[in-house]
């Protein structure tokens, strides 16, 4: 068995070239990370509707870079990569900025980073020690990073219309247990399929 990567088709390898690196949907995916800290200062000083706007054009760029990649073919190895960290960053940052503005509790942000520095020191050890194991996303998993998205959106949005966050508390318990299962999940999923290897 090999180690599988983050992509459930083919995705193209070989030497990196600069060429091959910044094909349009690794650019989209660039785009969105450099649009974090832009978020984060807008967040800052309370342009919550211009964070909100930075907000969805990142969104924008993660939902058109999968699909450029799909359609014209241009998964790589570097994007396999890339949006999820993309996504975790994105995430990661928005939560605990709208924690230190009081917008999000501070529980659900060392949930969210915990669970994060978890996969990603569970990822590292995969690849440091080449280890076969599966580390596609889950179904699980993309639906917490959606919901945590979803929560951070609307969170900005109803900031920027002076409503209550707390009306939002449904949807952060929600999306705070979808965290706790989907890690869980993985770290089950992880040890079982090295169980399975060492065997």
């Amino acid at each position: 068995m090999t180690t599988k990567i983050p992509a459930t088709a083919a995705i193209e390898k070989g030497p990196l070239t600069l060429t091959g690196a910044l094909n349009i949907p690794n650019s989209l995916t660039l785009l969105r990370i450099l649009l974090i800290p832009v978020f984060v200062g807008l967040l800052v000083y309370r342009h919550y509707d211009y964070a909100l706007g930075a907000l969805l054009v990142a969104g924008l760029t993660d939902a058109l870079d999968g699909t450029i990649a799909r359609v014209a073919n241009q998964r790589t190895e570097l994007g396999a990569y890339l949006d999820p960290l993309a996504d975790k960053l994105l995430l990661t940052t928005g939560f605990i900025t709208l924690s230190v503005l009081g917008l999000a509790p501070l529980w659900v942000v060392i949930l969210v980073v915990s669970r994060d520095l978890i996969l990603m020191t569970g990822t590292l050890l995969v690849r440091l020690t080449d280890s076969a194991v599966d580390l596609s996303p889950t179904t699980l998993g993309k639906g917490t990073t959606l919901l945590q998205l979803t929560y951070v959106l609307l969170v900005v949005a109803l900031t920027s219309r002076r409503m209550d966050v707390h009306l939002l508390d449904p949807l952060l318990f929600t999306a705070a247990g979808l965290t706790l299962a989907s890690g869980l999940h993985y770290l089950y999923r992880g040890c079982t399929q090295l169980h399975a290897w060492d065997a």
